[in-house]
């Protein structure tokens, strides 16, 4: 595996104006001053970038589920389906929201008995209790 991209970076600098606008809100909204590599890349579909932008932002903004247990969902589904760099900017999120060693361990051993136990249901298929179906 390289971490070399299919389609080169956007910089801010080269930017066009509608990149430079979603640029300007992902840095607004999220308090920094740079822009990370995932929507560099995404920059070169100006609508995908948008898209992607608006509903990351709606999804993972300040709602019944804590900001912390969002970014470690985030972990769990990133590490599960295999992408590295979700994995990476999503520990570093929940970090900077106040995950320590210790959730991060526990959360990947959850997650890996989730995928095995999933594995083992999904290959035997047992059928599903009826105390675990909602009535109505």
């Amino acid at each position: 595996m390289t971490d070399t991209p299919l389609v080169p970076l956007v910089e801010y600098a080269q930017a066009g104006p509608q990149v430079r606008a979603v640029y300007d809100d992902i840095m607004r909204t999220r308090g920094t001053d740079w822009i990370n590599n995932f929507w560099k890349v995404l920059a070169h579909d100006p609508a995908l970038l948008e898209r992607t932008w608006q509903s990351v932002r709606a999804v993972m903004a300040p709602g019944a589920l804590d900001p912390l247990v969002k970014e470690m969902i985030y972990v769990a589904v990133s590490a599960t389906n295999g992408c590295a760099y979700c994995t990476y900017s999503h520990t570093a999120a929940a970090r900077a929201k106040g995950m320590t060693d210790a959730q991060l361990m526990e959360l990947m051993a959850v997650v890996g008995m989730a995928n095995e136990t999933n594995r083992l249901a999904n290959g035997l298929r047992p059928p599903v209790d009826a105390a675990f179906v909602p009535e109505g």
